[in-house]
């Protein structure tokens, strides 16, 4: 009698515990995932660790701190797993633009915009994760170029969303970086990485790309003049390298 009071209590927990995970958003359910694997990696590293085995426990720990958003080496090979947000390589169809806090990743076959935070306490966490109050509230921290990049995501992802928080620090920003210049700064590794491609890709390639982006993110095409600016960059210093 009581095995099977306790099999129909097992059940039903199952039960719950399945309805929940289906009503979840996916959003915050890979998060809750993401940091209860990131918990477990660091414990077992540290057990691991605690009996010697060093050349194991640090990746593994360092992979746990990925998962958490505190460890870019490990986020990059958590992400390779499914388990962090965009790789920081490209796969040849996802172009990433970087700054010092944030991270876009943009779909090149449908042209779907995301990012995500990738320094300061809300570090790994997706953008999409954030209700427009708390991106703007986010930007007061952020550097010029960061902000720039966060209000390229945020025409994209709220319009009119300028006009309706003009008065908020972020926003009171706005028209200052409609027309900001590119940095001239940008690595051929970044340039490689915004427009998508591989190291060694030829002038065809590049320009290809670029114009491809264009379509995408041009400010006539529902894009920024910010993300024009760095598109237009990565191919500037990537048609430079051949030219040497």
């Amino acid at each position: 009698m009581v095995s099977l009071i306790a099999g129909i209590v097992v059940l039903a927990l199952i039960y719950m515990g399945l309805n929940v995970i289906r009503s979840a958003d996916p959003k915050l359910l890979a998060r809750l995932v993401r940091r209860i694997g990131g918990v477990l990696a660091l414990a077992f590293a540290a057990w691991i660790g605690a009996r010697g085995e060093l050349v194991v426990a640090i990746p593994l720990g360092l992979f746990g701190l990925g998962l958490l958003g505190y460890a870019p080496l490990g986020a990059e090979l958590a992400s390779k797993f499914g388990w962090g947000g965009p790789a920081v390589r490209s796969d040849g169809q996802q172009s990433q633009i970087r700054s010092q806090f944030i991270e876009l990743t943009l779909d090149r076959r449908t042209g779907a915009l995301d990012g995500r935070v990738i320094a300061g306490a809300e570090a790994g966490r997706m953008l999409g994760e954030f209700a427009l109050a708390d991106l703007l509230r986010l930007a007061r921290g952020f550097d010029e170029q960061s902000r720039a990049l966060l209000e390229s995501y945020l025409d994209r992802r709220f319009a009119g969303w300028r006009e309706d928080a003009h008065d908020a620090a972020a926003g009171g920003g706005a028209r200052q970086h409609r027309g900001m210049a590119a940095s001239g700064k940008m690595t051929a590794e970044e340039a490689y990485q915004i427009l998508g491609l591989q190291r060694g890709a030829g002038r065809d390639e590049i320009s290809r790309a670029h114009r491809g982006l264009m379509k995408k993110l041009h400010p006539d095409q529902g894009g920024s003049t910010y993300l024009a600016a760095r598109v237009n960059e990565a191919k500037d210093t990537l048609l430079r390298t051949h030219q040497r």
